[in-house]
């Protein structure tokens, strides 16, 4: 298992930007938003009849998106006969990462990298340049999940889906399912040292940006520090809520300060702002800090 303290190796995506492999529409509006990522989707968004032009459309789209300075993702498709077709399309220096649906075990993460690094090796590029997002979406991978979080060290981040889980459950896409699911993708990414990523709730609702935002903000309180969205407005909204404010950036800053002054005076434990004080709380106060200082470096600061 990896270093779970250690996060210098794991990108900064707070908001990941579907988008529509065949539609230029979404192309055109992608390139004008602040989205740490953007993600080209070869799957739910792409008809069967369309699947063949999406994937070869995707080729010059991440490189468009790429030569603009942007990150790219693509979600592929989870068949195996489009799975490998999809992946030797899009397996480019444009692409940084392809985000797995319906992943039901360790086991297919660990046969994607084999293709991945096969792959690699043909274009000339670095073994491990892909990465992996996994996407847990049915009973058999919820119950791997633990496993699947930790399957490679090409995985950067997880999510729970929440419709296709819904329909492997044969529950309702409500806070009441969605919870239990979630955090235990939080633990299971924490575990394995990859970002958490998501929120309780349906990816398609964006049309009451406040209730959104409400549900991001949860989501952060529960530990998730990224989220997909599947349309434009929901960018700003991820990007500010998975980023400290500068109140909480200012009471860190103290509450750090003042700790250095209480251990050089032989304290451990100290009140601060009437708070009792101790290392675990120090720690999340430098959390914040480092979350602050690489949102700051990052390209959509």
């Amino acid at each position: 298992m990896r270093n779970t303290h250690d996060i210098r190796t794991l990108p900064l995506w707070r908001s990941i930007l579907f988008v529509p492999a065949v539609s230029d529409r979404f192309v055109e509006s992608a390139l004008r938003q602040p989205a740490d990522l953007l993600q080209i989707d070869l799957e739910d968004s792409v008809g069967p009849a369309q699947k063949e032009e999406a994937r070869e459309r995707a080729k010059s789209i991440a490189d468009r998106f790429f030569a603009a300075g942007r990150q790219v993702s693509v979600r592929v498709n989870r068949p195996w006969r489009l799975l490998v077709r999809d992946l030797e399309a899009v397996v480019r220096e444009s692409v940084l990462a392809v985000a797995l649906p319906k992943v039901p075990d360790a086991s297919f993460v660990q046969q994607v990298a084999e293709v991945l690094a096969e792959l690699e090796r043909e274009q000339g590029l670095t073994i491990g340049h892909t990465r992996i997002i996994t996407m847990v979406e049915d009973a058999e991978g919820l119950t791997n999940m633990n496993e699947i979080a930790a399957a490679h060290t090409r995985v950067v981040g997880q999510i729970v889906g929440a419709e296709d889980l819904a329909v492997s459950m044969r529950m309702n896409v409500d806070d009441d399912g969605l919870y239990v699911p979630n955090v235990m993708c939080v633990a299971a990414a924490r575990r394995a040292g990859i970002m958490p990523v998501g929120f309780i709730g349906t990816v398609a609702d964006f049309n009451d940006p406040e209730a959104f935002r409400a549900r991001i903000r949860r989501a952060r309180k529960l530990g998730f520090e990224s989220a997909f969205c599947v349309h434009p407005n929901q960018v700003h909204i991820i990007n500010e809520e998975f980023a400290p404010s500068a109140k909480e950036v200012e009471f860190a800053r103290c509450l750090v300060d003042e700790f250095e002054k209480e251990v050089g005076g032989g304290r451990a434990v100290f009140t601060f702002k009437g708070r009792m004080i101790d290392l675990p709380v120090v720690d999340q106060a430098r959390q914040v800090l480092l979350r602050h200082a690489a949102i700051k470096a990052s390209p959509n600061a």
